[in-house]
């Protein structure tokens, strides 16, 4: 590891394949343990925060090291073959340094300061806290029931959030909320996690990503400063929800789960090497069946691996791409990594759904990339409006 001089001493984690793979061991060898009791998995943020890994997108300008999308999906896959509950919560903290780094939009002492100089000590970690009960996934459209009221001094906050990842371990909230002024305004307000008036709820008892202690948290009489709004504006009289279309920076959620897809593909090869029937005499993984499987899940982990590296190779030589196509081609790596662990699944029959074998565990948490916005009915009704849509046009 190398310093990044500068305001703060941050780590430049190191990316080279050795080195992620080390860092998927060692998260993983906890993964199970937090899965089983659902508590948030510190074990595995503390070897990524001592990695430099949590705080990868820190801009340059704040002494991070501003790493590429390329090498913020690289990492997260990592983690997520380790455990994708501490992927999850990474992922949420690293797109808020990169958003910050683009952005620019926290008060420049709270964050290139505190939150920064947190980070620098220990594991800090932010998320944007947006669904709510009533409204359901933003991303479908509506303004929030959680409301800001203006002060002489500030804010005064109140709503309940639901699915907000890393509870009680966050330390900044970037809570989604409507102004109570006309005309009425939308954005993220930044509420520090020891701000009076938080209450968490229990609530997270999922499927998948268990560890990823995502529960409801009610923010009542809230005091925000004044400052501490990041307002998303209004264009041409419309709210265009951010999280409806996706960019670069989400790519980091689909990649943890490309991760699973790894982690389940060497939980199928384990076995198949070890499984040794009676009637066979020698190793599953020596039959032919067993090695085509090995195969499909194969081409599926390498169809969404070049995806995913290949969408930001794309990017990052300067091609647009609409904001369309990149959520086709999230839905496009969801359904592989879903299908290889799925087939994996398949393939070994009861071995595979027995809570002793880690593909059980990996077959819950890589069904949780569908609920990332967009979602895929909403990405392919508007694919297919956009089809029909210019086939009505006139050539020429």
């Amino acid at each position: 590891m190398t310093a990044v001089t500068g305001r703060q001493s941050l780590l430049v984690p190191d990316t080279t394949p050795t080195a992620l793979a080390a860092l998927t061991d060692e998260i993983s060898s906890t993964a199970a343990q937090y899965d089983r009791s659902a508590e948030i998995p510190e074990a595995g943020l503390r070897v990524a925060h001592r990695g430099g890994y949590l705080t990868a997108t820190v801009a340059g300008r704040y002494g991070g090291p501003e790493l590429s999308h390329r090498e913020v999906v690289r990492i997260l896959a990592a983690i997520g073959e380790g455990d994708p509950s501490v992927a999850l919560i990474a992922a949420n903290t690293l797109a808020a340094h990169q958003a910050q780094a683009v952005n620019g939009s926290w008060p420049e002492d709270l964050y290139g300061g505190e939150l920064v100089g947190r980070s620098a000590e220990q594991p800090t970690l932010v998320n944007v806290i947006r669904a709510e009960p009533e409204l359901g996934a933003p991303a479908r459209g509506g303004l929030p029931a959680t409301t800001a009221r203006r002060t002489a001094d500030g804010w005064i906050l109140n709503g309940r959030k639901t699915f907000a990842t890393g509870g009680a371990a966050l330390a900044y909230h970037l809570v989604w909320a409507r102004t109570d002024e006309n005309p009425v305004r939308v954005g993220h307000f930044i509420v520090p996690a020891d701000s009076g008036g938080i209450t968490w709820h229990d609530t997270w008892d999922h499927l998948g990503l268990r560890a990823s202690n995502t529960h409801d948290v009610t923010y009542t009489n809230v005091v925000v400063a004044a400052e501490n709004l990041i307002e998303i504006p209004f264009r041409d009289g419309v709210y265009r929800d951010p999280a409806s279309a996706s960019g670069p920076t989400s790519f980091g959620h689909v990649a943890l789960y490309v991760g699973v897809a790894r982690a389940a593909r060497r939980a199928f090869a384990d076995f198949a090497r070890t499984r040794v029937p009676a009637a066979l005499g020698h190793p599953i993984a020596e039959t032919e069946r067993i090695r085509t499987v090995a195969g499909e899940i194969e081409a599926q982990i390498v169809q969404a691996e070049t995806l995913l590296d290949g969408t930001l190779r794309r990017i990052e030589a300067g091609e647009s791409i609409a904001a369309e196509s990149l959520s086709l081609i999230k839905v496009l790596i969801a359904r592989s990594v879903i299908t290889a662990v799925q087939t994996a699944v398949a393939a070994l029959g009861n071995a595979a759904l027995t809570r002793h074998h880690p593909l059980e565990r990996h077959l819950r948490d890589v069904l949780c990339v569908r609920v990332h916005p967009p979602q895929e009915d909403t990405v392919l009704l508007a694919a297919g409006q956009a089809v029909l849509h210019a086939a009505d046009r006139p050539a020429g």
